[in-house]
């Protein structure tokens, strides 16, 4: 595995394949080096066109339609929202998924029209010194992009109870199936076939994302249940504890445990999870799975790179991490670099569901009371939290973010921490309004040691750009 030497100064900025397509890929490569000097972009192997069809998806993504407010700050095809449809980037190499449960996408015409244009891209950032990597999905085959595709009932995380949480922003599958990872090794080592000029692979949710109440709780497919008897896990305690402590918090939690845990912090959340020691193995369980993963997949990527390759990940920051499995000192061992995601118009939008899906069910908790817990114990505001739902929403595009700066700078911070020598990436999301984008591009810039990735060029308006190459030092020495 190819892990890069520290250096002062690391900005990747993503930009999907939409933009080369609609900009033309030198005009976007002469934007992001003229007015922020980026050291690298992301894009991923797939291509795009407008659509009306039934089954196009709206871009930008709605987030389960709590981000159905959400415009594109840069006109994509003359449009700041529109419908699209999606085909791979590149011809897959067939023979690498033969016999597995999960196949590429077919190559269509769009992809035979549009689909050099993404070679060609990254060797355009090559040929300018910056460093080009492509972005794929951990467990959502085919991959090649977050909101399309999706795993086989078999393959999909269960709660204790053996249901399905649909609904879900995710479509990730059960990191437990070895049918997700074979897939996940063959499309690495195809996408490194396909694109030899590449700096390296980054993988997105590596994880079980924690958007919603119930996600927080998996897994417990069969495949979950088989890695847990081979890792030496007792899978009925933590079925049974995990469904207990679900049946707690919707239905036996009330008002004074809340702020007893305001008052005491983190005392009293170790108390409570004491009382349930298989939702603590739960936890420690999500993690090896994802080790294990990460483990066969840096070696894909070091065998099929002959070892030239950067291999970086990316998830949610603390506590969420802990939750999802994405457990910062047992990745470390096989990557090349972490990022945490500061993805924070979501914050308030998870926020919110939490809420929503507790006061349904438990009528001894207050909409006050619960907001100040779960903003405490999620540690997302540098100020006193709100205390109603109306006030906690997806930010419209003229609207701040409602993380807190400091909260933020904690959280990278904290991920620091725990990646040892691994250079940690402060992942920022450029969505917002041009003055809390400015604040949240310092911190993250600041606190990272100079190492962020901006997500993403669709939301960088040219006022941006020069924003951000003032935040980040663009043509200083």
């Amino acid at each position: 595995m190819n892990k890069p030497p520290p250096f002062a100064r690391s900005l990747n900025i993503s930009v999907m394949p939409e933009y080369p397509q609609s900009e033309g890929g030198e005009r976007v490569l002469d934007n992001l080096s003229e007015r922020t000097a980026a050291t690298a972009v992301t894009t991923s192997p797939y291509v795009m066109e407008p659509s009306t069809a039934p089954d196009a998806g709206r871009e930008p993504p709605a987030d389960a339609k709590a981000g159905a407010v959400r415009l594109l700050d840069r006109q994509l095809w003359g449009k700041r929202e529109l419908t699209v449809r999606a085909a791979p980037s590149f011809v897959p190499d067939k023979s690498l998924y033969t016999g597995l449960r999960y196949q590429p996408s077919e190559p269509d015409p769009l992809t035979r029209r549009e689909g050099a244009q993404i070679a060609a891209f990254i060797d355009a950032a090559r040929t300018r010194g910056m460093d080009a990597y492509m972005q794929v999905q951990s467990a959502i085959p085919p991959g090649y992009r977050v909101q399309f595709g999706g795993a086989v009932a078999d393959d999909r995380p269960l709660l204790p109870n053996g249901s399905a949480h649909e609904g879900r922003v995710d479509k990730n599958a059960s990191l437990a199936s070895p049918h997700i990872i074979a897939y996940g090794c063959a499309l690495l080592r195809d996408v490194i076939q396909a694109y030899p000029n590449l700096s390296g692979l980054r993988v997105d949710w590596p994880e079980y994302p924690p958007y919603a109440f119930d996600s927080l709780f998996f897994d417990f497919s069969g495949h979950a249940e088989t890695a847990a008897n081979r890792l030496g896990y007792d899978f009925a305690r933590m079925r049974m504890d995990t469904q207990r402590l679900i049946n707690y918090l919707l239905g036996e939690m009330a008002d004074p445990a809340i702020l007893a845990f305001v008052g005491s912090g983190r005392a009293a959340l170790r108390d409570l999870l004491g009382r349930f020691p298989g939702v603590i193995d739960l936890c420690a369980f999500k993690a090896d799975l994802i080790a294990e993963m990460l483990s066969a997949y840096s070696k894909t990527v070091d065998q099929a790179s002959a070892g030239t390759m950067d291999f970086v990940v990316q998830g949610f920051p603390p506590p969420w991490s802990q939750a999802s499995g994405f457990d910062v000192g047992k990745i470390a061992p096989h990557v090349s670099g972490i990022g945490v995601k500061l993805y924070t118009m979501h914050w308030p939008m998870m926020v919110r569901g939490y809420a929503q899906r507790i006061l349904a069910a438990n009528g001894n908790v207050s909409e006050a009371v619960l907001l100040r817990g779960l903003f405490a114990i999620l540690d997302v505001l540098d100020d006193a939290p709100p205390l109603q739902l109306g006030d906690v929403n997806y930010p419209e595009p003229d609207a701040a973010h409602l993380a807190g700066l400091r909260a933020q700078e904690r959280k990278i911070m904290q991920t620091r921490a725990l990646a040892g020598d691994i250079p940690v990436y402060a992942f920022s999301h450029a969505y917002g309004p041009l003055d809390d984008f400015r604040a949240r591009m310092d911190v993250a810039w600041q606190a990272s040691g100079q190492r962020m990735v901006v997500n993403r060029y669709g939301y960088l308006s040219d006022e941006k750009l020069d924003v951000l190459g003032q935040v980040t030092g663009a043509g200083s020495p």
